[in-house]
């Protein structure tokens, strides 16, 4: 679609309602990717996957929680690197959300055929997740239990820390000792359990010196008696991250094993993500799902605006496409002639992208491969051309690239120059434009215009009035 048309009609500001609704990063990739549609069967597919995900929100519990980017640990895996716990937390995480939403819809096949034919395509990856819910813990941990060989180490290790502090703390609770010492306790430093050791007694106590305070008072030495069950503490230490590096690694393999598998899980949850969203947002909207023609007719029932705060939206009613190709909307400033407008192109392009509509149920959509707008004074301010000139700019494009598969939208068609000639201009680009079969909406309070349309075969009349009592547009 057209880039300009979806700035100036604010598609991006329906992204970023869609955005807030989605439940992970790749939900929101999904909807950063989102376009409109031009393929009726795609459209029709993606507005009853927006249908049942909308069900789902309303009467179910669909489990999504957990869902991760897990990409960048994949890659890793998948180039024989060992994995941190962390990592593998978060695709034991994938693995649970694949086998919920799995177990979902294997259980739903019937209620929701379109999203179960992406949840039955999930693998649950149940071995996986066991194995790596019985090696890490819930802290990102190595449990002990992870093997019988770490589970022995690290008794070995306890055991030795539990003689190493018993027999340092029995000197420290010597008189003879205490009077060597800042302060009566034992503790660490580099990895080894030492006494703070005051600096004229350092002699006084044979062993090794790790460090020293900031003052220089104090010497941290580790007792020589200390030193043999230190030494067998560290190798202790060594194997054991021996160990749980070699535990790490087979999970990680194991996990480089069912790669393709969990890739495949990511991307339809992430798809689930999307319809889930969009279901969502139909739900807060009071939305409808529009019927799609490919007849070039379109029908919206009390449309409103999805931007517009619903309790002040003024709904309108708007039929444009089998009668007559062109319709001209008039009325004064104010009148919401530029609301429609915008209203009708902006619901087109969320119907095309498979997003339900703020409208009566019944209202009706075709299918567009392109959507033109010529609103506001965008290009004016950019380049610095008058608002006249910016417009014809504009226009001249739209004449050019347009064709019977195209909307057009244009504001206030022909202002900015001389009444007379600008009525006469808007005439002749309206002659053009219904020429090339296109459909056509165009706002104008050229009297002339009005005429015109009445006239003229293929161009309708509508109109929009302001209450002046209540100061709101009463289309």
């Amino acid at each position: 679609m057209n880039e300009r048309t979806s700035r100036v009609l604010e598609f991006a500001k329906i992204k970023e309602l869609l955005l807030a609704q989605a439940s992970s990063s790749l939900g929101r990739e999904k909807i950063e990717e989102l376009e409109p549609l031009v393929d009726a069967a795609s459209i029709l597919q993606a507005l009853q996957e927006t249908t049942e995900a909308r069900a789902i929100y309303r009467t179910e519990d669909f489990p999504l929680k957990g869902l991760i980017d897990v990409r960048a640990g994949l890659r890793r895996a998948a180039l024989g690197a060992v994995l941190q716990p962390t990592d593998l937390l978060e695709i034991a995480s994938l693995c649970v959300c694949s086998r919920r939403a799995y177990g979902f819809f294997r259980e739903k096949t019937e209620q929701y055929p379109l999203l179960s034919s992406y949840g039955q395509q999930l693998v649950p990856c149940r071995e996986l997740e066991l194995a790596i819910d019985d090696a890490i813990s819930e802290f990102g941990e190595v449990k002990d239990s992870a093997s019988s060989n770490l589970r022995k180490i690290r008794n070995d290790i306890r055991t030795l820390q539990s003689r190493l502090k018993q027999r340092l703390e029995a000197k420290v609770r010597s008189p003879a000792m205490q009077k060597f010492l800042q302060e009566p306790i034992v503790t660490m430093r580099n990895d080894r359990y030492v006494l703070p050791v005051r600096l004229e007694y350092r002699n006084q106590v044979p062993g090794i010196i790790h460090d020293q305070s900031a003052n220089g008072s104090t010497i941290f030495i580790e007792p020589m008696s200390a030193v043999e069950i230190s030494n067998d503490l560290r190798r202790k230490t060594a194997d054991e991250e021996e160990e749980v590096e070699r535990i790490l690694g087979e999970l990680s393999q194991e996990v480089q094993a069912v790669g393709d598998m969990l890739r495949q899980n990511l991307s339809l949850l992430a798809q689930l993500d999307l319809a889930m969203a969009k279901g969502k947002l139909s739900y807060l909207q009071r939305a409808v799902q529009p019927l799609i023609n490919e007849d070039g007719y379109l029908n919206l029932k009390n449309a409103r605006h999805p931007l517009l705060p619903a309790e002040t939206v003024v709904p309108s009613s708007v039929y444009l496409g089998k009668e007559f190709n062109a319709l001209l909307v008039t009325g004064p400033n104010t009148g919401g002639k530029t609301v429609t407008l915008k209203t009708v192109g902006l619901l087109a392009l969320m119907g095309q992208a498979g997003l339900h509509i703020p409208a009566d149920e019944g209202s009706e959509l075709t299918v567009f491969q392109t959507i033109f707008a010529d609103i506001g004074d965008e290009q004016s301010i950019e380049q610095s051309l008058s608002t006249f000139s910016s417009h014809m700019i504009n226009i001249i494009d739209i004449t050019e690239r347009a064709d019977h598969r195209s909307l057009v939208l244009l504001d206030e068609l022909g202002a900015g120059t001389d009444p007379t000639e600008g009525a006469a201009l808007a005439m002749s680009i309206i002659d053009y434009l219904s020429g090339l079969g296109c459909r056509l909406l165009a706002t104008t309070h050229y009297s002339e215009l009005k005429s015109y349309a009445y006239q003229t075969e293929g161009v309708q009349n509508a109109s929009v009035e302001f209450d002046v009592e209540t100061l709101r547009p009463t289309y």
